[in-house]
């Protein structure tokens, strides 16, 4: 490879020769190392070479346990202690040991008798229980609006109702089904080295489907366009039969809609969205609502994805999903179902075959046949990593909506109500309320249901997608971008970044996440190294070592698109870790040495209150705090994990009683006969006693790095936040939302292409910006003549105001 050279002698060091050998080596299953492959590798390291294997001691740690506070009897059920030994499978790994058949022309043909033996069990066609469902015979009785008694006569509505069911649905083709998943398994394989799934949490699926008489429904998270393909691949070869894919029609090309339709894929009509008292919209409504009752009255399961699709610019939570899972909600509802077992789904890639080569900042361009084509041929040249599907442990609807409203909270207050009067320092005492911010826009089956099911959609789909999220598998390419860009981002010498990968992925175990690699410890490095080839360069020094520059420019967005993924990871210590940060601003200089700020006694009163300043400023979109999780918690466990990290030690306040010195706590009876609820009071007795605990920053040696890492996680984001903050006074208003967001956009590009901070340039980040200044109060929408637009508040208008917004962010951003 080439690139910018450092300021050292050495001449560029290229990957080919090196690829291959550790893209085999790596991930499940590694052979050892021949001595050709080894002698690729400079000598002279002095680092003892060691296996990585996602374990602690003996044992993995199983992720995606469901929440114990709301789904108790779920929690203990589906889950036995040998689920977690059980081992991992290669779900593309198809030999003539899977058909019943052997021989030479067995294994040549191994793919295609495999696919055949598929067991695939169809219903009977829908059209006339759909027609005879309550919801279209009340719009043919005319009982509601659009229906014959003021339109169409019956027959005419028949036929409407049969052209919008064509659109939902298609009879499944078993022939074609099975014809295009040979061709999506040797597709798979052109692309991927494997794709891994735990056998534990196959079996805990399997076990749901056979315990309940219940339909099975996937919440998953969107990674790529393929997810749509993989997944029913996946269900279908382990024989849990067919999957309905809610597609979003946008992802999709018209001929590619079509095929899908066939293969049980299952797509919105348009009209579905429009108000409710069009006859079209209630129409549609009702054939769709018909349509999802009929399908989870036949146990057929179906595949929900909660996330919006990579690369799009709006909030993370998709309002096609959440629309979807309030069909779902309304047949329960109706009494179609008596429950659903809900199984929340992590996706993770390597490499994401349709992000890769667009960028995570292009808007996402719709999945086709021909897109297929181009990634076969991109796979001929080599293949993208690995893929990793993790399934949660599923858990009932019925208990989830029970158990919500038994232990419901209100909606809370706005941004603007909680955090303004504080930015502009007129308040010293924040609200005691959580934060309200749907970012996330309705779509007309949403709005078709009460308002108490809307807003148990929106906490179901918080709660889904956090724990979809949780299960999700670390990449090794999530690891490798992470260390280039938040710890070495002036280059490493890769005896060093051996060191720190080994340590990363420690780090990220303890914190009971999993990773979705293992093998030899420079296989992976070289793994990880060779996928972001266009986003390093790689220096061979003439001591033997290597030295891996991050390349600079736009291609550090590609570092930070996939470095992301370790943020959920550590996302309680990065939050802990930029409050600590406001908190010695003021005290000492940024740029002051370790010691100097580990002298700085740190109160719990105000590491808390720093901590739900930056809770409440991060959007929810980032944060994804589950609903039965207050603030107030969360804040207690920052302060947790920043003790056991061993980022903060406990320091004795000078004339209070020593924390170790419990004979004379008193605990009054308030809080010795106080539910768990009520802890969050602020008035508690235990409040009182634990304010009052300081800390001092650990002077360990690993402490500095660790603290800087931890802040630069945020970054990104936070930066993006500040630059914002300072194009208040360059922006031109009125605009509209998409325009003030390009604006924006242009303005972060141009502030990068200053400093190189590209890792702050993405569209999504400007969008959140605008979005949380709308919020906040900063920004006002009015309407307009061609729509909504924005104003400047007249608060902001004035200099004065702007510095004290960009004050407010820059104090959590660590340089």
């Amino acid at each position: 490879m080439t690139g910018d050279g450092p300021g050292c002698s050495g001449r560029p060091w290229s990957f080919q020769g090196i690829y291959h050998g550790a893209l085999n080596q790596c991930h499940m299953g590694s052979k050892p190392q021949s001595n050709k492959e080894a002698s690729m590798w400079p000598t002279g390291f002095g680092v003892k070479l060691e296996t990585i294997t996602p374990f602690l001691g003996k044992y993995r740690p199983f992720v995606g346990r469901c929440c114990q506070t709301c789904t108790p009897k779920s929690w203990e059920a589906l889950f036995h202690k040998n689920i977690a030994a059980l081992g991992f499978h290669n779900v593309i790994l198809v030999t003539e040991e899977n058909t019943r058949y052997r021989g030479w022309l067995v294994r040549r043909l191994c793919y295609f008798l495999c696919a055949m033996d598929w067991k695939i069990t169809l219903t009977p066609d829908a059209w006339e229980k759909v027609l005879g469902s309550k919801w279209i015979q009340e719009i043919l009785a005319g009982r509601v609006p659009g229906g014959a008694g003021e339109g169409p006569k019956p027959s005419s509505l028949r036929r409407d109702v049969q052209h919008v069911l064509g659109q939902i649905q298609a009879s499944v083709c078993p022939f074609l089904l099975r014809i295009f998943n040979w061709a999506l398994l040797k597709f798979l394989n052109c692309i991927f080295l494997n794709v891994q799934l735990h056998q534990g949490q196959l079996a805990m699926i399997r076990q749901a489907a056979q315990a309940k008489d219940t339909p099975l429904i996937f919440l998953s998270t969107h990674k790529s366009c393929l997810d749509g393909l993989l997944l029913p691949f996946l269900l279908l070869s382990q024989g849990l039969g067919v999957l309905r894919v809610a597609w979003e029609p946008q992802s999709c090309s018209p001929a590619l809609r079509a095929l899908l339709r066939h293969l049980g894929g299952l797509f919105m009509p348009p009209e579905a969205n429009l108000f409710l008292d069009n006859p079209k919209g209630t129409l549609s409504r009702a054939v769709l609502s018909a349509a999802i009752e009929q399908l989870l009255a036949s146990k057929q399961p179906l595949l929900i994805f909660l996330e919006d699709r990579p690369g799009a610019v709006g909030p993370r939570l998709s309002s096609h999903g959440q629309a979807w899972l309030g069909l779902v909600l309304q047949a329960f509802r109706e009494g179609a179902i008596a429950d659903a077992a809900l199984v929340p789904v992590g996706i993770g890639y390597d490499l994401a075959p349709d992000v890769q080569h667009t960028g995570p900042w292009a808007s996402p361009s719709p999945l086709s046949l021909w897109w297929g084509v181009l990634a076969v041929f991109r796979g001929l040249r080599g293949r993208q990593g690995c893929a990793r599907i993790d399934f949660a442990q599923p858990f009932s609807l019925q208990e989830y909506s029970v158990n919500t409203w038994s232990h419901g909270r209100s909606r809370g207050q706005s941004l603007e109500q909680l955090l303004l009067q504080t930015v502009l320092g007129q308040w010293c005492v924040l609200p005691d309320c959580e934060k309200q911010q749907e970012w996330t826009p309705m779509s007309g089956p949403l709005m078709a249901l009460d308002e108490e099911d809307q807003l148990l959609v929106s906490r179901l789909s918080r709660h889904v997608l956090s724990a979809g999220i949780a299960c999700s598998a670390v990449m090794a390419t999530a690891v490798m971008a992470a260390l280039l860009l938040h710890r070495h981002r002036e280059g490493v010498f890769l005896s060093r970044l051996l060191e720190n990968f080994s340590w990363l992925t420690e780090e990220t175990l303890l914190r009971g996440f999993d990773v979705g690699f293992s093998g030899q410890l420079q296989d992976l490095v070289m793994h990880g190294l060779c996928l972001l080839h266009g986003s390093i360069s790689l220096w061979l020094l003439p001591q033997g070592d290597v030295l891996v520059l991050p390349r600079a420019g736009p291609t550090l967005a590609q570092l930070a698109y996939h470095s992301a993924a370790l943020l959920p990871v550590f996302l309680c210590e990065a939050v802990g870790a930029c409050a600590v940060r406001a908190l010695l601003a003021g005290r000492v200089p940024p740029e002051g040495p370790w010691e100097l700020q580990g002298v700085e006694l740190l109160s719990q009163r105000e590491l808390h209150r720093q901590t739900l300043l930056l809770l409440h400023l991060l959007p929810q979109d980032l944060l994804l705090l589950q609903p039965c999780q207050s603030s107030y918690f969360y804040c207690q466990e920052v302060l947790d994990r920043l003790i056991q990290c061993g980022l903060l030690i406990a320091e004795e306040a000078p004339g209070t009683r020593l924390t170790c010195d419990t004979g004379n706590w008193r605990f009054g009876e308030k809080m010795l006969w106080q539910s768990m609820e009520d802890f969050s009071d602020s008035d508690s007795d235990y409040e009182d006693g634990t304010d009052s605990r300081c800390f001092k920053l650990s002077q360990q040696l690993r402490c500095p790095d660790f603290f800087l890492f931890l802040c630069r996680l945020l970054s990104p984001l936070l930066t993006a936040f500040a630059r914002a903050a300072a194009f208040l006074r360059q922006g031109t208003l009125p605009d509209t939302e998409s325009g003030y967001t390009k604006q924006l956009h242009q303005f972060l590009l141009k502030k990068a292409q200053e400093d190189g901070s590209f890792e702050s340039t993405d569209l999504s980040q400007a969008h959140s910006a605008v979005m949380t200044f709308k919020d906040l109060g900063v920004l006002k929408e009015q309407p307009g003549s061609t729509g909504s637009v924005l104003h400047l508040s007249p608060t902001f208008t004035t200099q004065e105001n702007q510095e004290k917004l960009e004050n407010f962010i820059c104090q959590f951003i660590c340089g």
